[in-house]
């Protein structure tokens, strides 16, 4: 038996309208610049990552885009993740590889990789190589968690987590 549509307000155009006008005055007073000192690094199963940009935080200028800095301490690793893919990747500091569905991409300070979008997903876990330091890598992807929900399409799972 099929159901019925969930209840909704009496007007939807107004709703659009109203929508509307809280993102304008949402937009009035967003934040614009993001300040490294204001990023907050938090530890999860993928590491150690401070996000600048993600669908949660309503306050910035855009939501259009998911950005955080990962670091990965000397001779570390990231936790190894499966999901939809589509992020570009710029390594700030640090040299390492990335696994990418089983297949190993070195990297060093400067380089950019990008990973692709593929209908079934893509597999990647990143390495610090470097003994001497910390890597830094800034990743940036579409924000499209809320038009797609968060397996994007296949699936987004933690396979193994950061130490």
């Amino acid at each position: 038996m099929a159901q019925k549509p969930e209840s909704s307000p009496k007007n939807l155009f107004e709703d659009l309208i109203r929508r509307r006008d809280q993102y304008r005055k949402r937009a009035q007073d967003a934040v614009v610049v993001i300040k490294a000192k204001d990023v907050q690094f938090e530890k999860n199963r993928l590491g150690h990552i401070g996000w600048y940009l993600h669908p949660s935080l309503t306050n910035t200028a855009i939501r259009t885009m998911m950005t955080y800095v990962q670091e990965i301490p000397s001779g570390g690793r990231s936790g190894r993740l499966h999901f939809q893919g589509g992020q570009v990747i710029y390594v700030w500091e640090g040299k390492g590889h990335t696994m990418l569905d089983g297949v190993r991409h070195e990297w060093q300070q400067g380089d950019s990789l990008n990973l692709p979008l593929r209908r079934d997903g893509i597999t990647v876990q990143h390495f610090n190589d470097d003994s001497r330091g910390r890597v830094r890598l800034i990743v940036s992807e579409p924000n499209v968690v809320d038009l797609l929900g968060m397996d994007r399409g296949t699936r987004y799972e933690v396979l193994e987590e950061a130490p």
